[in-house]
């Protein structure tokens, strides 16, 4: 009774240590996948901020801006516009210099000419495109010049670019050494069970037969390590919500979603691949290699 229960204790023993190595390993890659998600929601919320004004003459009619901003709206490249007049832009001057703009200017007219400030969707925010658009205002009679920093948007796209490739890079090497891990958690796991499978062999147990229990607890521990591995991501993201609201503002539940459920498919793939390939090599093995 004793030897028995020893022997239950060592299979929990393991199966826990499993899991523990499984989930460390799933939170870590699915923490990366979330940082990942946050970063690309930062360069497009950075990059659908770069500011695009459009400046009108000063004697166009009201209806020909409005009309313009329209046709603005229309393109698939805006995401918003918005019609700044005279007044509105003298007020912002005012607010920025911290003084009443018009009585420094004294009896003078109000020089500042009314606008259309436009922002475009993360996908054109380049020089090219925008550089497609700005020939085709220009056409129009009303418009006096379009304006916004070309230096600006190419260091913007740039930056965003060679992070990227290095994210790609690292989340990659991650992936690998997060599969290299579970698989020699579990191959570890089998070793411990070798003379089993060998003794399931001799009383004419099939592979079939025998990997099936196999199977279903590496899928279960995998299963269960992405849920673990779930749970203390969304306390982390609780957490980090609390002390920096402003992520809200760049997060999208739909992906995070998406990643927690992948985590947890990921978890019981690699598992059952790991369990399944570590499995086959001690059913074709000799006996004496059991013993090394």
């Amino acid at each position: 009774m004793s030897e028995r229960s020893s022997s239950n204790r060592r299979v929990a023993g393991s199966y826990a240590m499993s899991l523990v190595s499984i989930t460390l390993v799933l939170f870590l890659l699915g923490a990366f996948a979330i940082f990942l998600v946050h970063a690309r929601k930062l360069s497009n919320h950075v990059k659908e901020n770069i500011g695009f004004e459009v400046v009108m003459n000063s004697d166009v009619k009201e209806a020909n801006i409005l009309r313009l901003q329209k046709e603005l709206d229309a393109m698939p490249a805006v995401k918003s516009t918005e019609y700044i007049t005279k007044d509105e832009a003298i007020e912002r001057l005012s607010e920025d210099l911290g003084e009443d703009f018009l009585e420094w200017l004294g009896p003078e007219e109000n020089p500042l000419l009314p606008s259309i400030d436009v922002r475009f969707h993360a996908a054109y925010a380049n020089n090219d495109s925008i550089a497609l658009i700005e020939t085709m205002l220009l056409e129009n009679p009303d418009v006096k010049e379009v304006y916004y920093q070309k230096s600006l948007v190419d260091l913007i796209n740039n930056n965003i670019r060679k992070i990227a490739i290095v994210l790609m890079v690292i989340s990659l090497i991650l992936l690998l050494i997060a599969i290299a891990l579970i698989r020699n958690t579990i191959r570890l796991s089998i070793y411990s069970k070798r003379f089993l499978v060998r003794s399931m062999q001799l009383v004419g147990a099939t592979e079939s037969f025998i990997r099936k229990p196999f199977l279903r607890q590496g899928v279960s521990q995998g299963f269960f390590g992405g849920l673990l591995a779930d749970v203390f991501l969304v306390i982390i993201l609780y957490a980090a919500s609390k002390r920096i609201p402003d992520l809200a503002l760049i997060r999208d539940l739909y992906d995070i979603s998406a990643i927690l459920a992948g985590i947890v498919f990921l978890g019981m793939l690699i598992a059952w691949f790991s369990t399944r390939t570590a499995l086959d090599k001690f059913l074709k093995a000799d006996l004496d290699k059991l013993y090394n």
